[in-house]
């Protein structure tokens, strides 16, 4: 349970930089780029197969889940924050 946890923080942590990194301007600091990336791999988990996408191995595969879903997921905070200012 506790390897689990740390790997969801590592794959996190991991994926919420690395879409910080391709969406410009969002890098949040490392506890929100976990958040994000955690986030990000919930909704890529569930929106990928949805569409047919689906990347199926490792630690590699799950970070990249979770890049795909973090950066759909700060693109749509960029909008809603666009729309409230």
């Amino acid at each position: 349970m506790l390897l689990s946890l740390i790997t969801w923080l590592l794959i996190g942590a991991i994926a919420g930089w690395l879409a910080s990194l391709i969406v410009k301007g969002r890098g949040l600091g490392l506890v929100n780029n976990i958040l994000v990336g955690i986030v990000g791999a919930v909704i890529a988990g569930w929106l990928l197969p949805l569409v047919g996408f689906v990347f199926i191995g490792g630690i590699l595969a799950a970070i990249t889940n979770a890049v795909i879903g973090a950066v759909l997921l700060l693109v749509i905070l960029g909008f809603v924050q666009q729309k409230a200012a």
